[in-house]
Parts: C-alpha cells; sequence; structure tokens
C-alpha cells in the first residue's frame, strides 16, 4: 500500500524541488568542509567532447551549464508553447501579463542598484560602487524559484506556477540578451549562421508530423551544439528546439507529439538535470565571503535590488497591467499569491552569480566576492520571505475549504 504513494510523490513537482534543494545544501556544505578541494577538484574536471569536426572541452560543472541546462529551458519551451496554444496563456491579455511583469522586474533592479552604485545618481552609497553590476540584480534563477513555489504551494492554483513559470524565461531571456549586448566579447559568426540554418531545418521538420524522433534529437543536438560555438548562452537554444516541436499526433489516435517529449524528459530533468546543475552551481565557499563586504556598494545595491527591487517592479507592472486592463489576473489567483510569486522573483542565484563573473574583472576577487555575498543575501532572503507568504496563503485555502465543507 505503501508503494502508490510514494510513486505519486515521485512524480510531483514538489518532489523535484526537494531533490533540487538537498543538491544545493550539500554542494554548500561540501564547498565548506574538509573536502571543499575535493568537491572543488571533481566539478572542475575537463571533459572533451569530439564529435567530427565538433570538439569542446569543458568542466563538469560547464557541461552541465551549457549542456545539460539546455534541455531543461527545452522542457520549459514545450510547456511554454502547450499553454499558450492549448492552455492557460492561450488568451493575449493572459499572456501578456507575465511578459511585463518581467520587464518591471528587472527595470526596477536596476534602479536601486544603479542608485547606489552610480555616481551620476548621486546616492550615500555611491561613492566607489561599480554601476557596471547592474545586470546582477536582475535575473531570476527560474530553477529555485520554481522549487521554493513547489514546496509550499499544495493547493494553490496552477496557473500560480504557470505565471511564475513564463515570467521566469523571460526574466532569463532578458538576462541573455544582457549578456549577449554588455558581456559578449566575441560572437563567431560561422556558428551562429550555422544555429540558424539548423534551426530553419528544424522548422521545415515540424510540417512532417511523422518524422522520426531520432531525426529531431540529431537535430537538436546540432542546434546545441552550433549555440555553444557561436557564443551565445544554450537556453535560447532548448526554448527554440521546443518550439519547432509538433502540438499534434504523428498519427491518428496517437499521442500528441509535444505531450510525450514532455512526460518522457520531466522525470529526467526534474531528478537529474536540476538536481546536478544545483550540485555544481551552489558550492559557493564562505570563507571567501567577509561578512563586512555586505556594506560595500556593489553587495548591497544587488541584495536590495533582488529583494526590494524584484518585488516592487514586479508587483507594479502587475498593478498597471490589470487595473489597465491590458492583462487579465491569472485564473484563481490572489493579490497575496501574486506578491508571493513576486518576492520568489528575487531568487537571482546561479544566474546572478554567472552575470557577476561576467560584469567584474577576474584580477578582482574581492569585488566578486562581495557580489556573491549580496547574490546570496538577497536571493536567501526573497527565498524566505516568498515561501513564507506562499505557504500562509496555501494555508488560508486549505482554511476555506474545510469551512466549506
Amino acid at each position: 500500500m505503501a508503494l502508490r504513494p510514494t510513486l505519486d510523490f515521485l512524480k510531483t513537482e514538489a518532489a523535484g524541488g526537494a531533490a533540487l534543494v538537498s543538491a544545493a545544501l550539500v554542494a554548500l556544505i561540501l564547498a565548506n568542509s574538509p573536502w571543499a578541494r575535493d568537491y572543488f577538484d571533481v566539478i572542475g574536471t575537463p571533459i572533451t567532447i569530439q564529435l567530427g569536426g565538433f570538439i569542446e572541452t569543458l568542466s563538469i560543472a560547464d557541461w552541465t551549464k551549457h549542456g545539460l541546462m539546455a534541455l531543461f529551458f527545452f522542457v520549459v519551451g514545450l510547456e511554454i508553447k502547450q499553454e499558450v496554444l492549448k492552455g492557460e496563456l492561450s488568451s493575449p491579455r493572459k499572456l501578456a501579463l507575465p511578459v511585463v511583469a518581467a520587464l518591471g522586474g528587472m527595470i526596477g533592479p536596476a534602479l536601486i542598484y544603479l542608485a547606489m552604485n552610480s555616481p551620476m545618481l548621486g546616492g550615500h552609497w555611491s561613492a566607489g560602487g561599480s554601476p557596471q553590476g547592474w545586470p546582477i540584480a536582475t535575473a531570476t534563477d527560474i530553477a529555485f524559484a520554481l522549487a521554493a513555489l513547489a514546496l509550499v504551494g499544495r493547493g494553490l492554483p496552477e496557473s500560480l506556477r504557470l505565471f511564475l513559470l513564463t515570467l521566469a524565461i523571460a526574466d532569463d531571456l532578458g538576462a541573455v540578451g544582457l549578456i549577449a549586448v554588455l558581456f559578449t566579447g566575441h560572437i563567431h559568426l560561422a556558428a551562429l549562421l550555422g544555429a540558424g540554418l539548423t534551426l530553419a531545418g528544424l522548422i521545415l521538420l515540424s510540417e512532417w508530423k511523422d518524422a522520426p524522433l531520432l531525426l529531431r534529437a540529431i537535430g537538436f543536438l546540432v542546434l546545441g551544439g552550433f549555440t555553444l560555438k557561436s557564443g551565445i548562452n544554450t537556453s535560447l537554444a532548448g526554448v527554440a528546439a521546443a518550439l519547432t516541436v509538433p502540438i499534434g499526433p504523428r498519427r491518428a489516435g496517437q499521442e500528441p507529439v509535444l505531450r510525450n517529449f514532455m512526460q518522457s524528459l520531466h522525470p529526467y530533468v526534474a531528478f537529474g538535470v536540476l538536481p546536478l546543475f544545483a550540485f555544481t552551481a551552489a558550492g559557493v565557499s564562505l570563507a571567501d565571503l567577509p561578512l563586512s563586504g555586505l556594506w560595500a556598494p556593489a553587495p548591497l545595491g544587488i541584495a536590495a535590488g533582488l529583494f526590494l527591487g524584484k518585488q516592487a517592479g514586479v508587483m507594479a507592472a502587475v498593478w498597471i497591467a490589470i487595473r489597465s486592463g491590458l492583462a487579465r489576473r491569472p485564473t484563481g489567483a490572489s493579490w497575496l499569491e501574486l506578491y508571493g510569486v513576486a518576492l520568489l522573483c528575487g531568487v537571482g542565484f546561479t544566474m546572478s552569480l554567472f552575470m557577476g563573473a561576467l560584469a567584474f574583472a577576474p584580477d578582482a576577487p574581492l569585488v566578486q566576492h562581495e557580489a556573491a555575498l549580496g547574490v546570496v543575501a538577497g536571493s536567501v532572503a526573497s527565498t524566505l520571505a516568498g515561501m513564507a507568504v506562499l505557504a500562509a496563503a496555501a494555508r488560508r485555502r486549505r482554511q476555506a475549504r474545510g469551512e466549506e465543507d
């Protein structure tokens, strides 16, 4: 009798979230333990992959971030396409809300960070600030935000998760755009052209519903390889590839191709890719992060941007969009629940850490460590506050259902 509930639990988002958080905690413990050097040696182990003319050498951590995480974004892209065409986001007014919220969630943190770091704005903390670090606070870590929602979101409307998912995707695509514009030193045009041609081939292949799955898989791998070589983040390749998957069945009476991909890949992503990503990305050595450095302009601007700027920007954008009639509130969601999601948008974590490494020069380790401290502080505060608000909202819903019963 106990087997069935266990199997049901393993299929839930909460179980995947628990695996993700557990992997992150293990990484954080190892990075600050006597085995720290072994941990960093393992995730830094170089691996070379060569297929024909393609050859690339990256560490285990980088292959996870640039390779396996593209599979996560592929599954996310599938879910977005499903909901846009057939589900909650099929209404343009509902789709507009997360996109507008993502924009507000990038503007708010940027303004707060610049107010504390730009001498032009004359902020109290601006002396000695680092204005080039403003993109760090604009990022949302989609994996950790969704995991936090899953852990406390039992009983909350599914539309809330879809809202956060779409908002985080739009935010991440915006962050990738910032990386391409501000931090990309060199774009390989030949590889970019190859990626474009491969994507065009996948679009043509989408018209052939009975196409062999192996042919689609090869196309996805080729697109990912070209994108990796082009210097553009491979998350874009994952989303773009997902949009080429047909939503209908291969043959009459069969399961739709898109849904088959989603159901087949989801367990591997939830219990394999995401925990591995958390394990390789969450290992921050606290010994390199002096607590006194939190009051420097850069880390203070990052922490305040993530915790205060994100929630303010998202909620302001949501309120304006709904009140103006531009968008509709997610089905069944309350304003308190939307506020909880806005708080979770401040979980920048891995994406913010990545952007911090790009914003500050490698020969300035102290500033990088201070920036990492700001990311951790802002992300932890956003996580705890968001989970507390959403847990209270979920408890209120359960109590209301109990009173009705």
